[in-house]
C-alpha cells in the first residue's frame, strides 16, 4: 500500500546567506523508491538544497521532513542519509574496503559487521575482489562505486548524488547513469540527484525539479517536461528548444513572420523544439520562413541555426538530410510535438 506521506519533504525550505538569498520557500517531496532530479544552472540553488536535506547546512527557515518526522534539527550523523559527493572524497591512504565501512565505523559498528557489510556492498556495486586496494590504483568509475557502496552500506532511508558523473569521462557516463538508475530502483531507496545536465536529469529521474536563482521553476516527469513546459525558462533550459512571444487568436499564434494553429487563446509564448522541426517540408501546423545562419554537423545530426523575422531558431535535421546550404532561404514547419504553447 502506498504511504500516507512522502518519504522525504521540503517545506518551505529558505537559506540566506548575508544579502544573498540560496533558496526562497522551496517545497519538495520525494517518495520511496523514487528518484527526483535537481536540475538548473550554476549557482541555483541545487548542491545548498543537497547540504540542507543532509545536515551539513541549517536553513533559514523551513523543515525537513523524513519519513513524517521533522529532522531539521537533527545533526547529520543521525539523520541516516547517505551522500555521494562530486570529488567522490575518497581517503586515499585508506584501501577501498576501509572507505566503505568508515560510515559503519563512525557509527561504531563491530569489526567483523563492518568488514561483513563493506564486502556486501562492494560485490552489490560490482567491485568484490576490489577490497584491498587503494583508491589511487582504479579508475574513475570504479572510485565512483567505491563512493556509492559507502553511502549505501549504511542503509541509508536517503541517498543525495551530487553531480555523481561529472568527473567521468563522457563514454563512462551513459554506462554509470543506467548503473546507478538500475541500482536504486532495486534498493527502492528515496533519491536526490543533483544534476546541470539536461541529458542525464531526463534519462535518470522519475521526476524533474527546475531550479532558477534559488526558486523552484516547476516539476515534472522528463517527458511533460520535454513535451508541454509550462515555464518559458523551462523550455529555454531544456535545451534545443527556441522560445518566442507572441499572441493568440481564433486558435491561431502569430508572431512577426510566424503563424501556428492549434493554439490555446491566450497563449503568449510558442515553443519550438529543435529536434521535431523541419526544413523545406509542408507538414504541420507552423509556417515560418527564414534564412540559414549557421550549420554545425554533430554526428547524428546536423544543428541548423536559422535567422528569421521572429529571431533565431533552431533546427535538428538528420545527419542523412544535409540542410541547406548557410546564406539559403528555407521554411520551418513542425512535426508532431514540434510547437507547444504557454499561456
Amino acid at each position: 500500500m502506498p504511504e500516507p506521506f512522502a518519504h522525504l519533504v521540503l517545506d518551505r525550505i529558505t537559506a540566506v546567506y548575508g544579502d544573498t538569498i540560496a533558496l526562497e520557500s522551496l517545497s519538495l517531496d520525494v517518495g520511496r523508491g523514487e528518484l527526483v532530479g535537481l536540475l538548473g544552472p550554476s549557482g541555483c540553488g541545487k548542491t545548498t538544497t543537497l547540504r540542507i536535506v543532509a545536515g551539513l547546512v541549517a536553513p533559514s527557515s523551513g523543515r525537513i521532513l523524513l519519513n513524517g518526522q521533522d529532522v531539521t534539527g537533527l545533526p547529520a550523523h543521525r539523520r541516516n542519509i547517505g551522500m555521494v559527493f562530486q570529488s567522490y572524497a575518497l581517503f586515499p591512504h585508506f584501501t577501498v574496503a576501509e572507505n566503505v565501512a568508515f560510515g559503519l565505523r563512525m557509527r561504531h559498528v563491530p569489526r567483523a559487521e563492518r568488514r561483513m557489510r563493506a564486502m556486501a556492498a562492494l560485490e552489490l556495486v560490482e567491485l568484490g575482489g576490489f577490497g584491498q586496494r587503494y583508491p589511487a590504483q582504479l579508475s574513475g568509475g570504479q572510485q565512483q562505486r567505491v563512493a556509492l557502496a559507502r553511502a549505501l552500506v549504511i542503509e541509508p532511508t536517503v541517498l543525495l548524488l551530487d553531480e555523481p558523473l561529472s568527473n567521468l569521462d563522457a563514454h563512462l557516463r551513459a554506462d554509470m547513469r543506467d548503473e546507478i538508475r538500475a541500482l536504486q530502483q532495486r534498493l527502492c531507496i528515496a533519491t536526490l540527484f543533483v544534476t546541470h545536465d539536461q541529458e542525464e536529469a531526463l534519462a535518470m529521474s522519475s521526476r524533474v525539479a527546475v531550479l532558477d536563482r534559488g526558486r523552484l521553476v516547476e516539476v515534472g516527469t522528463p517527458q511533460d517536461l520535454s513535451d508541454h513546459p509550462a515555464h518559458p525558462f523551462t523550455a529555454a533550459f531544456l535545451g534545443a528548444r527556441t522560445v518566442i512571444e507572441g499572441r493568440a487568436s481564433d486558435g491561431v499564434f502569430r508572431a512577426p513572420g510566424l503563424a501556428c494553429g492549434g493554439a490555446p487563446e491566450g497563449a503568449t509564448r510558442i515553443i519550438l523544439r529543435a529536434a521535431r522541426l523541419r526544413l523545406d517540408a509542408e507538414t504541420g501546423p507552423l509556417r515560418l520562413d527564414g534564412r540559414v545562419a549557421s550549420v554545425t554537423f554533430t554526428g547524428d545530426a546536423f544543428e541548423t541555426d536559422v535567422d528569421t523575422e521572429a529571431g533565431r531558431v533552431r533546427v535538428l535535421a538528420s545527419s542523412l538530410t544535409p540542410p541547406p546550404p548557410v546564406g539559403a532561404a528555407c521554411r520551418i514547419s513542425a512535426m508532431p510535438g514540434g510547437a507547444s504553447f504557454i499561456r
